[in-house]
Order: C-alpha cells, then structure tokens, then sequence
C-alpha cells in the first residue's frame, strides 16, 4: 500500500498529471517565498538552485502567468485585470545568494520577483540576529549552555544526540516569543555561555548583498521591499520602535533603490501572533498598497484582499518547499484541493470510525482520510 501512495503522490508533481487541479486556482494568486538559495562555494544551504531553475521551466511551459508583486496587489485593489493562476516570486532578508544566485535565474526566465530587504543588515549595522545564534551553535565547544531568558533559565545540553542545528532553531522559538530588548539581551548570554565571540561583521555565509548589489538585480527586474531595520519581531516591540522599524527601512530603500515598491513584509509574520493593527494602521498612514505575511500558508485573492480595511495588509504567501514536487503541488491546485478536502471534513466533524474487523483489545480504528497522504 505504501509503494501505491508513493506512486500516486509522485504522480500529483508531473506536470500532465496536475493540469486537472489547474481549475481549483481560478481566482487564486500563488505568492511564493522563499528565503536562501545553496551557494556552496560559501557555505550556504538553501534551496537548489537546480530546483527554482525546474519551477520557472514549469511555470513557462504550463504558461502560468507569471507577474511581479506589485502587480498582484493592483490586481487585488481592482486597479488591474484579475490574474488567474498567476505566480508571483518573493525572497526575504537581502542574503548574498539573493543577488548572485536567485537572481541570474530569475532574469534567464525574464521573471520579476521581489526581495524584502533587512535595511540595517544591507547599511553594514547589524548580522541577522538569527544568524548569530546559529552561528553560535555551530562554533561553540561547550558541552552545555544555562542561558537566561525572561526570567526562566534554559539548560542546553550539546551532547545528548540531539543535532545542533535543531536545538538552535529550538532557541529561536524561543526569542521570538519574548520583548526584542530580552530576545538581544539573552542572545549575549548564550554566547557568552558558549564562549564564542561574534564578529562584528557577518561572516561569509551570513553576508548581506551590498546597495550596489541592489541596484544591479533592479536592473535584471528583481523589485525591493521593505523588511524594516533589524528584523524584530514588531507585536514584541513598543510603539516607538514598531513606527522606526517601518518608516526609516522604507526611507533607506527609498534613498539606495531606484523603484522601491510600497509592499512591506513582516519579520517572522504569522498573523495574530507577529504584528496586529498597529502595524497596519502603520503602513496605511504611509500610502503602501499591503503587506505580506508568512503563515499561514494560503492563496491570495480578490474576496480576501478586500474583506476588510486590513486585509491589504495580511496578504499570505505559500513557502517554496523542500523540492520540486512541493512547488508544483503549490502552485497546480492539488494543495489547495488537499486544503478544500480538509475544510469540508473540518465542517462535517469526526466520520463514524469504519469497522473493517473486530477491534483488538477494545481498541477504536480511527477514520482513515484517503486522500491526505497523497498529497504529503
């Protein structure tokens, strides 16, 4: 059963096998983000150059409308005809790989696509704050950490199996669910746990693109947006700083890019959580067109961009995926189909448990859901 599974679900990421999905995207903008490209010469992991290379042939040959971000949100606002199926390229962050790796491909496919830039980290100012605590994990020769954090004490424990790189992801959970003066504050202690200096400029791996770099992928028609100063996380901050994050990354843009475009992206950005009316009330008083999130994951359209007065600013993006069949499976419809599937068994409630036998010790058989791992 499982080699048939297998089969069906290598079969929904071919192209041919998908084309029945395509009606379940009218009306439906798939926003793509995506975040590093692998650049091993720097030590870079990311996403498979081989993979966005695969995705734009797709996207051509299945001739899906591929379109820039601005031309989505005047899609959205009625200033523009719809787009159906239309995809649309987003990266977060301003990493190097954005411009040296991410962007010859886009321009090989004469593809728009815009990049949400960390103004601080492009100005030299600051190294992502996540990068440092990876980097941390990663150079530390300790063997256990006891860091601080809002009050609780959090005992690390580096030989005990688990993989470095996940107990660090676990650590920034962890940050970012406290103030932004803590979450800095307690990213000092764990290095100073771990005995590690950070450097006071990225290395390699972590660097940003340059304000020339900027320029340069304008000029192959990459498009920039405001990603604010530092990268906090904007519901953990004051007024004050939730205001200078936006306005002064949205002025530095201004000042380096020769078309900024007004379309902010919110750091971490998972609605409710990561930002609220303050921020949108924000980027309202500013004239921007919206904003993007990052969770969850979902379609942007007409009926959702227009709901309410916030709603321009809470516009969903779908994550680029682990590979290739990820992506088709985005942007085809057999994820939204799997997603329709879920809504409608989520409004019917829990089915009758099927009886296929006697039940073993008198255990339940919980109700299968045919479908749902045909399109893991």
């Amino acid at each position: 059963m499982s080699n048939v599974v297998k089969w069906l679900s290598d079969l929904l990421a071919v192209p041919w096998a998908t084309r029945p999905f395509t009606r379940m995207m009218r009306g439906h903008v798939t926003i793509i983000v995506m975040h590093r490209l692998a650049d091993p010469g720097r030590g870079i992991a990311g996403v498979d150059p081989r993979d966005l290379r695969r995705a734009l042939q797709f996207l051509r040959s299945e001739r899906y409308p591929i379109v820039s971000l601005e031309r989505v949100f005047r899609s959205l606002a009625g200033e523009a005809p719809p787009i159906d199926r239309a995809v649309a390229f987003t990266l977060d962050d301003g990493t190097i790989d954005q411009a040296t790796v991410a962007a010859p491909i886009f321009a090989e496919f004469d593809c728009p696509a815009t990049i949400f830039a960390v103004t601080g980290y492009l100005d030299g100012e600051l190294w992502c704050w996540w990068h440092r605590v990876e980097y941390v994990f990663e150079t530390t020769r300790r063997r256990e950490l006891s860091v601080m954090m809002a009050g609780l004490r959090h005992v690390i424990r580096l030989d005990d199996g688990a993989e470095r790189a996940q107990l660090a992801r676990s650590f920034m959970e962890r940050c970012k669910r406290v103030p932004e003066a803590e979450k800095l504050r307690a990213i000092e202690r764990l290095a100073a746990a771990a005995e590690v200096e950070l450097p006071a400029r990225p290395p390699a791996r972590y660097a940003p693109m340059s304000w020339d770099d900027v320029r340069a992928c304008e000029a192959r028609g990459i498009t920039f947006g405001p990603h604010t100063v530092s990268h906090p996380v904007l519901a953990r901050t004051n007024d004050a700083q939730s205001e200078r994050e936006i306005i002064v990354s949205w002025a530095r843009l201004c000042a380096e890019a020769r078309r900024p475009v007004p379309i902010f992206c919110y750091p971490n950005g998972h609605v409710g959580r990561d930002f609220g009316p303050r921020e949108c009330a924000t980027l309202r008083r500013l004239g921007f067109l919206g904003a993007v999130t990052n969770a969850p994951c979902d379609y942007a359209t007409v009926g959702g961009f227009q709901s309410s007065p916030d709603a321009p600013f809470s516009v969903p993006r779908i994550d680029f995926g682990a590979d290739h069949r990820n992506f088709i499976r985005s942007v085809s419809g057999v994820l939204r189909t799997k997603q329709a599937i879920q809504r409608r068994v989520a409004q019917q409630g829990p089915a009758a448990p099927r009886h296929l036998g006697p039940a073993l010790d008198g255990a339940q058989e919980e109700p299968v859901d045919p479908c749902a791992s045909l399109f893991e």
